[in-house]
């Protein structure tokens, strides 16, 4: 196991107090030797497929971020941890019409709008009360066919129209790029994704365009390196999926 996996992947005889601990001890030091201030980036704690007890567990130890794939499952957790005061549910998986009602009533933050039906459907239906909700567009950054995603040169079009609707708050890009064990390769994608992100800024000056979504427990370093705000990370959490 190389030396990047295993630090990905915590020990099984760990608690998830313990990989907590750990995960800010690792990000620290990532932002230290990207030379960035020490709140610039947050752990987004991937949750998908986890009892909602070892949620409780880290939510104990201080990670109050929480990502989720899939809606019932997320939905069920939600109900199990209602009683958990400051509890910040992202929707990180793949986003059919059909679910925009109920994701748009229950998260405060989804990363993964690609397209503007998805991104109009989510402002219609995102309740008054609860303010409009925090969202990333994702771009499929590395082009691969089997990811969902926005192209590069598509981006700009779908920006000004998440922008103009009422309902949502564009705060940033998110990408989930093609996988490498190389670090200098890793960095390239995430790299590409802030160029993306930095001309939005320029281009939209006014908008609360903040986050970054980019890097997993395999490649965090590299996605610090190049000016993630956020990094979910699951495994090095949770440890493998069953």
């Amino acid at each position: 196991m190389s030396d990047q996996q295993s630090r990905a992947t915590p020990d099984q005889s760990h608690t998830v107090k313990d990989t907590i601990v750990a995960i800010r001890r690792r990000l620290e030091q990532a932002l230290a030797s990207a030379g960035r201030p020490a709140d610039s980036a947050a752990v987004l704690a991937v949750s998908k497929t986890k009892p909602a007890v070892m949620l409780r567990e880290a939510f104990e130890a201080g990670q109050h971020l929480f990502g989720e794939n899939y809606l019932q499952e997320a939905l069920e957790k939600q109900r199990s941890l209602a009683d958990l005061e400051g509890i910040e549910w992202h929707y990180i998986g793949a986003l059919q019409s059909n679910k925009t009602r109920e994701v748009a009533e229950h998260f405060s933050w989804v990363h993964t709008v690609d397209r503007e039906k998805i991104a109009r459907r989510l402002s219609e239906a995102r309740p008054s009360s609860l303010g409009p909700l925090n969202v990333c567009l994702q771009v499929n950054i590395s082009r691969e066919d089997s990811k969902s995603g926005v192209m590069p040169e598509a981006l700009p079009a779908l920006v000004e129209q998440a922008l103009a609707l009422p309902g949502l708050r564009l705060r940033g890009l998110m990408a989930i790029p093609a996988a490498s064990d190389d670090p200098e390769q890793q960095r390239v994608p995430h790299a590409a994704l802030r160029a993306l992100f930095d001309e939005l800024v320029k281009r939209h000056p006014d908008a609360p365009l903040d986050t970054l979504s980019m890097g997993m427990s395999g490649d965090m370093e590299a996605a610090i390196d190049e000016g993630a705000t956020l990094v979910r990370l699951g495994t090095a959490i949770f440890g493998s999926r069953n």
